[in-house]
């Protein structure tokens, strides 16, 4: 059953490109929507880890294995959701058939490499799905080809080279401590040889690889400018889960399953992820451009993550992946209220905004659920998981780690009204007064994230125990 998560997109990236286009670009969106739709129906209702049992006639084709468990069981329901949200947004404010078909095909690429990165065993597969996905990003954040989207492309791919020889390299020093590179044969080989120099090289060069692709501080200077230069449907895509699946899922499986949460630099992840957070905040304060402002918002929300994930505890493992769901989920928001605003304007300079929310209520409103789910107030998803991960923190004894996570929200919080007021409260800009609300294709997105993160947040105790706290097991 499992491959079929990979050769459905795949099927379905072939029977869009063999007929002539002609008779293909029309049914492209419903298509591909449907997709993740069946994803997230699959994922959220039925228990995806038994599927490890079901015989499937491709399993023989394949040759490394496939698995899943609670960590990839949340990775595949927030790609599922992000990549439908991307969908339709692609729908409605690309310009051009051929230009919505060429992004369907391109979404289809980093589906399947993404599902593909959550279910492998094997660190060289990881390797190349992780490429995969990013191969089709770098195409997407250039599609438009202004200078601004094929300069941060650039940026990407210059990176994103350097985390590759990082990652290569890695993976070439495990082969010669291991033997292999399924996940197992490399965890018995660390375990065995926890002092090894070869070793101690192979899991550090690995992790930096995986700083560069999450984009966390000081290796994220790629990330706002890809963000803001790519299309809008594009930096839905890349904020709400490529980065999550590339980088924060990859660190959070290779720390807790691969290497050994023992072995690993607890004390440097946690030191990056708190950096992350702090630094992220501020570069976002000063932010006049409406999408560079969420990028940085993104640098520190991921911060979090690193430091549930560097904390070790069980708790702080489970709201670490929390956090990482939740950001899916209200990153992605913001970003559809930011194609709204461009959309209707033509710009995300937020000096050229005020009082929008008259014109447009529903961007306004869904932003003001997205904004405080991200700066944690109750009881919106956002606040579940910083608790969560506040009070690991708290009972480990990491008390100075613990102030800055919840001081650090009151600067989020700080940020997002200002952006609130400059953008959406206030007296409307002059010049505005015909603006109207952003099309059905825009509001219907931010409207079903809005629900789902206020859902999220008031069936907490569901959520928790259900889709969160099983994530606990892979600890064992």
């Amino acid at each position: 059953m499992l491959p079929l998560f990979i050769l459905v997109p795949l099927f379905c990236l072939i029977l869009l490109n063999v007929p002539p286009k002609a008779i293909v670009k029309r049914p492209a969106f419903w298509l591909v929507a449907a997709l993740p739709l069946v994803q997230v129906f699959l994922t959220a209702f039925h228990p995806v880890a038994v599927w490890d049992e079901i015989r499937n006639p491709f399993n023989s084709y394949f040759i490394f294995n496939l698995s899943v468990d609670a960590l990839s069981t949340v990775l595949l329901l927030s790609i599922g959701i992000v990549v439908f949200i991307a969908a339709l947004v692609g729908r409605y404010t690309l310009s051009g058939e051929t230009q919505r078909f060429n992004f369907f095909n391109l979404l289809l690429v980093a589906f399947l490499g993404m599902n593909a990165t959550v279910m492998v065993q094997d660190i060289f597969a990881l390797y190349v799905f992780i490429e995969v996905t990013a191969v089709a990003s770098f195409i997407l954040i250039a599609m438009q080809k202004d200078k601004p989207a094929l300069e941060g492309a650039f940026k990407y791919i210059i990176l994103s080279v350097v985390a590759t020889v990082l990652m290569l390299s890695s993976i070439a020093l495990i082969v010669m401590a291991a033997g292999d590179t399924s996940f197992a044969a490399v965890s018995s080989a660390i375990r065995a040889y926890p002092a090894s120099v070869l070793v101690k090289v192979a899991v550090n060069l690995f992790l930096c690889g995986l700083f560069i692709k999450a984009g966390i501080v000081p290796f994220h200077g790629w990330l706002p400018d890809a963000y803001s230069a790519a299309p809008s449907s594009v930096s839905v895509l890349l904020a709400g889960i490529i980065t999550k699946v590339s980088g924060v899922y990859v660190l959070i499986r290779m720390v807790v399953t691969v290497f050994g949460i023992e072995q690993s630099p607890q004390a440097v992840l946690m030191f990056v992820g708190a950096l992350s957070i702090v630094a992220g905040a501020l570069a976002a304060i000063g932010q006049s451009d409406f999408k560079r402002m969420l990028a940085y918002s993104s640098v520190s929300q991921v911060g979090y993550i690193i430091l549930g994930l560097g904390c070790g505890t069980p708790l702080a493992l489970a709201g670490a992946v929390f956090h990482l769901f939740n950001h899916a989920l209200f990153k992605t928001l913001l970003f559809v209220n930011a194609a709204a605003v461009q959309e209707k304007l033509g710009t995300v300079d937020m000096n050229k905004m005020s009082g929008l929310s008259v014109k447009m209520p529903v961007t306004g409103a869904t932003s003001v659920v997205a904004l405080l789910s991200t700066a944690g107030i109750p009881p919106l998803s956002g606040f579940w998981s910083k608790l969560i991960i506040a009070m690991a923190l708290w009972q480990s004894g990491q008390y100075a780690y613990t102030i800055i996570a919840v001081l650090a929200s009151v600067l989020t919080l700080a940020y997002f009204l200002s952006m609130q007021r400059r953008v959406f409260f206030g007296k409307l800009q002059e010049g505005l007064e015909n603006l109207t609300e952003a099309r059905l294709g825009l509001i219907l997105p931010a409207i079903i994230l809005a629900v789902v993160t206020v859902g999220v947040g008031l069936a907490f105790p569901i959520v928790l125990d259900k889709l969160i706290l099983p994530v606990q097991n892979i600890l064992k």
